[in-house]
């Protein structure tokens, strides 16, 4: 069974959701690994080679007497000896022996020693950038530590050392250095890069609350989805779906989102529509004009109202004089008639909003609004209202609190679910009803009308009549 997550999509926990949560943040990660082989280029190429040389020394008690006793007392000291003479192996007083000009501090932490398990045998390695040098400090380490257990293991100047250091191996000449590896740090650096860039998306995806999905726009603002309008290049130049006849993906979808709004309320068909947002940018006016425009190419008698009082933009999308409009019916200056113009070959009838007002909320939540509303609901079947945003200001909410419904436009990224949310309480709260929500600009696969290559017999026939002969 097949989970939604918050995030509209699979469950986080399968796999599905992870790559196209990768596919959608591939750039990232690609530049994120090419500055990762930079690096370790960088690193590799910086860093000076070093050379290790090795040797090996028996730790050995002394059997004086030759018996069988003696000589497992002395196994046992020599046990017990060889983890102090690998910690002895780095001290100063052995280190200062064999410094020669070199800086004992430095030199003290290019030298390692360890015990080898279970036997008495102990390994040293000397590092430097030298290969020569690292095996001669690492032979004369031999010799000055087999000479310094041969001072301090004498129970008296004259007497025999009880236990006695033997270098079995003498260190070879290393061909080939042990660092830098440049697979190894590009492994490395590719590993890092991969779990920070990761954890970047990861962390960015848990804390992204914007809309992108019809789910989770569902899901905040508690109602049906009636449309989602998909994101074309040319849209914020050309925003009309008049363009190419209306032969687009995204004509498409506000005729489907025409067929949704007719079953909303069958028993009680809205008449009066206010479009809003919750917040400037998200689309609503752009909506709400080829909304209406699709709805008068049905056939149906349709008004588009600019209720968007302060910052109006219908006339500019439309291309028509707004100078005369709603306000100066509201404040009695002009008539409802004289102010109402005749829009494209639908027949589309258009009230812009007129001069801005100083006090856009009173108006629009005045009797004046309420009397236009009803006079225009009986002359046209569709009224449909471009409302201001509906956060910032109240000018939305009045409206809506006086009209049939409510169709909420998100826009895809960019609108928050708790934005939302609080719109749907916001009208909730005025009894205002919401009749359903638009996803807007959502990333589309194909631009194509229906992306399937059918072409109507009118297409055809003008393709064949302005086609030249023998092409």
């Amino acid at each position: 069974m097949r989970r939604t997550s918050a995030k509209g999509g699979d469950d986080p926990v399968d796999l599905l959701y992870y790559t196209r949560l990768a596919r959608r943040n591939w750039l990232l990660i690609f530049f994120s690994l090419i500055l990762a082989v930079a690096a370790s280029l960088v690193v590799t190429s910086n860093t000076p080679p070093k050379y290790v040389a090795t040797i090996t020394l028996l730790v050995s008690g002394h059997d004086r007497e030759g018996s069988l006793s003696t000589a497992y007392q002395a196994g046992m000291l020599s046990q017990q000896r060889v983890q102090s003479y690998a910690e002895l192996l780095t001290s100063r007083r052995v280190i200062e022996k064999i410094a020669e000009d070199s800086d004992i501090q430095r030199l003290q932490g290019n030298i390692t020693a360890e015990s080898i398990p279970s036997t008495v045998l102990i390994r040293a390695t000397v590092a430097d950038t030298d290969p020569a040098r690292a095996t001669r400090l690492a032979n004369a380490l031999g010799v000055e530590f087999s000479n310094l257990i041969d001072e301090i293991e004498r129970p008296t100047p004259n007497s025999r050392p009880t236990v006695k250091v033997t270098m079995v191996d003498r260190a070879d000449l290393p061909t080939s250095p042990v660092s830098p590896r440049p697979l190894v740090n590009l492994g490395l650096a590719l590993m890092i890069a991969l779990f920070v860039v990761t954890g970047s998306i990861l962390l960015r995806d848990r804390l992204d609350t914007t809309v992108k999905s019809e789910e989770v726009l569902q899901q905040a603002s508690n109602t049906s989805i009636l449309g989602t309008i998909g994101y074309e290049r040319d849209a914020r130049r050309l925003p009309l779906i008049i363009r190419n006849r209306g032969r687009s993906s995204r004509a498409e979808a506000f005729r489907s989102l025409r067929t949704n709004l007719q079953f909303v309320g069958v028993d009680q068909h809205p008449k009066s529509l206010v479009l809003t947002s919750c917040l400037p940018g998200e689309g609503k006016s752009s909506t709400a004009a080829n909304l209406a425009i699709t709805l008068a190419q049905a056939g149906w008698r349709v008004i588009l109202v600019d209720g968007d009082l302060r910052r109006p933009s219908i006339p500019r999308y439309l291309g028509i004089e707004g100078a005369t409009g709603l306000t100066d019916v509201l404040i009695e200056r002009a008539r409802l008639q004289d102010t109402i113009q005749t829009w494209g070959e639908a027949n589309l009838s258009v009230l812009p909003s007129g001069q801005i007002p100083p006090n856009p909320s009173e108006l629009l939540g005045s009797r004046g609004m309420r009397t236009v509303l009803a006079q225009l609901t009986e002359d046209y079947d569709m009224v449909i209202i471009d409302a201001p945003p509906l956060l910032p200001i109240t000018d939305a909410a009045t409206l809506a609190a006086i009209c049939d419904g409510t169709l909420l436009i998100a826009r895809y990224g960019k609108t928050r679910r708790e934005h939302i949310a609080r719109a749907t309480e916001m009208l909730s709260s005025i009894n205002a009803r919401v009749v359903g929500a638009v996803l807007n600009f959502a990333p589309t696969r194909n631009s194509q009308y229906y992306g399937y290559g059918y072409e109507s017999d009118a297409e055809v026939t003008e393709v064949k009549e302005t086609t030249p002969a023998g092409v």
